[in-house]
């Protein structure tokens, strides 16, 4: 006997779920292949490839790595203190978490960008004790984006962490593992995948944050320039089809890195099926 389903049909659901899809997602990025199609191959390769726009990518794709690097360390160690430790504040720490979500990013950028400059607080004591100069600097992009990528690290390991048996860890200390070989042994395998899921989504968020970025980068061409801003200089002058070529290259990047994602979870998986 046939089981009913509490939702409707295959048919309708496949047909609600792909008029979503279209709407939301293919019809908008079909639109950059349309307006791109305006160039030729010659001037394509040209636009994508002019000093600026390289210097661009650069300065996205290397802050945004670093940022990332950073925030599956910081992410680790939140997610860690937030499952494994009781203490007061405990769930206002856990809800603060989210706050880059929630936050508009124009107001993130103003605000940090307030906070590191050579007068702001955290500027002025870096700038004071070290001579280091974080607002309007690579360094300060890089702030940024570890300040909007955490949460992605933090909601991507905290499940996991919640999920694994304390007992396999009194396991491998009774018989003789040190606190370092249990984690390595034990507690890294399993969140393996998580941090590898954290890491691709906040590198692919930062690639293509502006908000809270243009306002702390100074947008020195060839220095602080993001590629987000360089699209936004051509939306500016009318240059529509040089935007767009722009935002493909971009948004061909993000696809590799959501595809990488995808062939690393999956082989870290296996093995750790296969460990098990």
């Amino acid at each position: 006997m046939r089981r009913k389903s509490i939702i409707p049909g295959f048919g309708l659901s496949f047909g609600l779920t792909i008029s979503i899809l279209s709407i939301v997602v293919l019809i908008p990025l079909c639109s950059l292949v349309v307006f791109t199609a305006k160039l030729s191959p010659s001037e394509f390769l040209y636009t994508i490839t002019r000093p600026r726009i390289l210097a661009g990518y650069y300065v996205s794709i290397t802050t945004a790595l670093a940022a990332s690097v950073v925030n599956v360390v910081m992410g680790l160690i939140l997610a860690w203190v937030l499952v494994r430790y009781e203490f007061p504040g405990k769930r206002f720490l856990d809800g603060i978490i989210e706050l880059p979500f929630a936050l508009p990013t124009a107001v993130a950028g103003i605000a940090l960008t307030h906070m590191t400059t050579t007068n702001g607080w955290v500027g002025k004591l870096f700038y004071d004790l070290f001579g280091i100069r974080i607002a309007y600097t690579r360094l300060g992009i890089t702030i940024a984006l570890i300040f909007i990528g955490i949460p992605f690290v933090v909601r991507a390991v905290q499940p996991v962490l919640e999920k694994i048996d304390l007992q396999y860890e009194e396991a491998a200390m009774i018989l003789g593992a040190d606190r370092k070989r249990t984690f390595f042994s034990i507690i890294f395998p399993e969140i393996l995948p998580a941090l590898i899921s954290g890491f691709t989504l906040a590198f692919a968020r930062c690639i293509g944050e502006y908000g809270s970025v243009v306002f702390i980068a100074g947008n020195t061409p060839y220095e602080t320039e993001i590629a987000p801003l360089l699209i936004m200089s051509e939306l500016q002058e009318y240059d529509y089809a040089a935007a767009t070529s722009i935002a493909l290259v971009m948004l061909a990047i993000a696809f590799v890195i959501l595809s990488v994602n995808a062939v690393l979870q999956s082989v870290v998986a296996k093995r750790v099926s296969n460990l098990a």
